[in-house]
């Protein structure tokens, strides 16, 4: 970890009134894993919100590699490598498991219609490879065996776990996950552990917005915590579980509802 793949300088939005992100600055270096925690109604979906475009920040910037990503569209910076996945599954229907993750390798196809259309030996070639990056992906979070099942008759964990897919299909720098592990039970959430361990070690940046905190703590470089749209503390993730102030607003307050 070196450079920063994402800057966040000074953050905020507000709507109607309401103070949603309040001057919220943090950095994701290059090559990390850095989980945003807080509160319900804390801000860390706006702020993926944010950082993507698909709300306008009322003051501040995001850069990326460096790169300023004010004014461009969400589809431009999804081209960038910048990808990311919400907190509802959102599943294509009438497409197969394996079909819903090739999808996400749409920006990476570099035979051209023509080429498609008269089916030319590189657009097999080319075809052949994705179908293989996307079952080795859906192994490694094992949905091998529901490839050609309807994606849409998955359950939601495993739906949830096709969205991550399909986002790595795109062959992303910077990876944001909104609340991956939402719906997951125990065996689906260690599967998703395993893959962002292995995105990590093949050099792609995640920045991950997540309230279980076992998987948190398991796999994150940094932790990122807001509280009411504020940046609270930022640390590893030994440093957070014992800090005072992240107790009170966060974890101690989950540790508290577990006990009632």
């Amino acid at each position: 970890m070196s450079a920063a793949a994402l800057e966040v300088v000074d953050l905020c939005k507000t709507f109607g009134g309401l103070r949603a992100v309040d001057s919220v600055s943090f950095n994701v270096p290059s090559g990390s894993l850095t989980a945003l925690i807080g509160p319900n109604g804390a801000g860390k979906t706006t702020v993926f919100n944010l950082i993507t475009n698909f709300f306008r920040p009322d003051t501040g910037e995001v850069r990326y590699f460096g790169a300023s990503l004010t004014g461009l569209e969400p589809g431009r910076i999804a081209a960038l490598g910048l990808v990311r996945t919400f907190q509802s599954a959102r599943i294509f229907p009438g497409m197969t498991t394996l079909e819903n993750a090739l999808v996400g390798a749409h920006l990476q196809v570099r035979a051209g219609p023509l080429r498609q259309m008269f089916w030319s030996g590189q657009s097999r070639r080319e075809e052949r490879a994705l179908i293989r990056r996307a079952e080795a992906l859906l192994e490694l979070v094992g949905l091998s065996a529901e490839r050609q099942v309807p994606a849409t008759e998955l359950p939601m964990g495993a739906q949830k776990l096709l969205e991550v897919v399909r986002a790595l299909m795109a062959r992303p720098r910077l990876l944001l996950l909104d609340e991956p592990a939402a719906g997951l039970n125990d065996s689906e959430t260690a599967e998703l552990a395993a893959l962002l361990r292995a995105v990590r070690a093949n050099n792609i940046t995640v920045a991950v917005v997540e309230h279980n905190m076992s998987l948190v703590m398991g796999v994150a470089d940094q932790v990122v915590v807001l509280d009411a749209g504020k940046l609270l503390a930022s640390g590893t993730p030994a440093q957070m579980q014992s800090d005072a102030r992240v107790i009170e607003a966060y974890i101690g307050q989950d540790e508290g509802a577990a006990d009632a």
